[in-house]
């Protein structure tokens, strides 16, 4: 069967609403989504498309709920399988939203294959694509992340930016239009949500004391799919001075439990947990040991050192004002940097005012 699809007018007329297809699909995009659509649904009609890439209630219904997020409009329920299965699923769900809804634009964001379906299915069906987050650059082709990001902003016609680095990345790769930076959605999110009102109670449901714990999270293939780095990483947890709180995600429980791979007595291996709860953890952590983006910046934001369980990160900014360390998955080098992990005297504002929903509207709103 042949689909038609009209082709999409490229830029509005100043003063129209315009009908915005989100697509969202795993925790950071439920909470830069959280940021984003009541500022844009003051002005214009979003349809909210939820993959289900990130499917279960931890993953996914939790957040919705604390972060009051509208429910999705859509809910594809791909699930989870090889990123070639699970992006061909996504493609097939998002071109019949666009084809049923046809939308002015569609709003994505970050790095995941929930992002990287979206442009496609916008490419193909010529409806113009807005990128949150674009420019973020790891310059590592062998990490998914990296090429999702690399084609989605080939393919997008605004470019939305959370830093001037990340600016710089896009004009050295030949892209000239279309770039706005507007700061990081997730400090607004932090702002609105993360306030931390109920860190007591977090700290004893879960036994520990403000500065005395550290906090560990793992989830990119490239540790949980690398049997050797994964018991290297483990082994670290289980020497450090300090307990650890260390909510698992289900990709990584499930390569432990193949791996015969259990961590010690002093780790308290917890199921996921939601942004408050996870906010609170952080902000009274001695440090954070993750593999996330988007921890190492809430992390940087909340005054915590950061130990990354990566060789190269996207947020270089954090890296060279001394707040984050790239310990890569030695075990030696892991412990050493989380145990002098020390508060530098300075944190500088890398990424916006927590003012990026409005600026990002704002460039939704005239873009050419």
């Amino acid at each position: 069967m042949r689909i038609e699809v009209s082709r999409r007018r490229r830029s509005p007329r100043p003063g129209i609403a315009l009908l915005i297809l989100t697509i969202v699909g795993a925790r950071p995009q439920f909470i830069k989504a959280a940021a984003v659509s009541p500022v844009l649904r003051r002005q214009h009609r979003e349809i909210l498309l939820h993959t289900g890439q990130h499917y279960d209630a931890a993953m996914s219904e939790q957040f919705f709920d604390e972060l009051d997020l509208p429910d999705p409009d859509i809910e594809l329920g791909v699930g989870s399988s090889s990123h070639a299965q699970q992006t061909a699923k996504m493609l097939i769900g998002i071109e019949a939203a666009i084809v049923e809804h046809r939308p002015d634009l569609v709003l994505l964001y970050g790095d995941t294959n929930s992002t990287l379906a979206g442009a496609l299915a916008a490419a193909k069906t010529a409806v113009p694509i807005a990128h949150v987050e674009a420019g973020l650059r790891s310059f590592k082709r062998n990490m998914p992340e990296e090429i999702n990001r690399v084609v989605t902003d080939r393919l997008s016609t605004v470019l939305l930016c959370p830093s001037d680095r990340a600016a710089s990345n896009l004009r050295n790769e030949g892209i000239m239009s279309g770039i706005h930076v507007v700061g990081d959605v997730m400090a607004d999110a932090l702002s609105q949500f993360g306030a931390g009102a109920n860190d007591a109670a977090v700290l004893e449901d879960h036994g520990v004391s403000a500065g005395q714990y550290f906090v560990a999270t793992i989830h990119r293939a490239e540790n949980t799919g690398d049997a050797a780095r994964l018991a290297a990483i483990v082994r670290a947890l289980d020497a450090l001075p300090l307990p650890v709180v260390f909510p698992m995600h289900p990709r990584v429980k499930g390569a432990m439990t193949a791996l015969g791979l259990a961590t010690g007595k002093q780790v308290s291996a917890i199921g996921p947990v939601g942004y408050v709860t996870m906010m609170a953890l952080v902000r009274h952590a001695r440090a954070l040991l993750t593999d996330s983006g988007g921890l190492q910046k809430e992390a940087y934001w909340l005054g915590v050192p950061c130990v990354t369980l990566r060789d190269e990160t996207e947020w270089i900014e954090t890296v060279e004002s001394g707040w984050n360390t790239l310990a890569g998955a030695d075990a030696g080098r892991i412990t050493a940097a989380a145990t002098a992990a020390a508060k530098p005297s300075m944190r500088r504002n890398f990424y916006g005012n927590g003012d990026a929903a409005a600026r990002i509207v704002e460039a939704l709103n005239t873009w050419n």
